[in-house]
């Protein structure tokens, strides 16, 4: 089954390529693999979650800012490759705007890894990081940055 047919499945379309918020690339390929720059929970520039998991948002609503910072990251790699040049996601790193007794960071970022499990199936399957900070930019209630594995490394 394509990645594009998963992604129908779930009734799921991609957003568009988000532009950098300051001086810097989406993602960058290097040596058959995409750095995918941060991405927060916006709809085009209009941030949706913004605030403290445990004070100002619950961890519902922390797994969705965690979907949609990861679909944000999908649209970088289908930009820079086509989604079905994905071999593997292989790392992501889910930073997210804690209160100072928010201890459930690993849950929120489950909503990226079940996501993309859901999406690319064994290939979505990822290290990771979960890290609990004191502000993100913007307020922005989670940030995801990932790496993928492209199959076919271009000249």
């Amino acid at each position: 089954m394509t990645i594009q047919k998963r992604l129908d499945d779930l009734g799921i379309t991609l957003p568009p390529c988000p532009a950098p918020a300051a001086s810097y690339l989406p993602g960058v390929l290097n040596d058959g693999f995409i750095f995918v720059s941060g991405q927060t929970p916006k709809n085009g520039s209009e941030l949706l979650f913004q605030g403290r998991l445990g004070k100002d948002l619950t961890l519902d609503q922390g797994v969705k800012a965690a979907e949609i910072c990861v679909l944000r990251a999908l649209s970088v790699l289908d930009t820079i490759t086509g989604i079905e040049e994905i071999e593997q996601i292989i790392k992501i790193t889910g930073y997210v705007n804690s209160a100072e007794d928010f201890f459930l960071q690993s849950q929120v970022i489950d909503g990226a890894s079940n996501l993309l499990e859901k999406i690319f199936g064994q290939s979505g399957r990822h290290s990771r990081v979960a890290v609990g900070v004191n502000v993100l930019p913007g307020n922005a209630a989670v940030e995801i940055e990932m790496i993928a594995k492209v199959k076919t490394v271009r000249p």
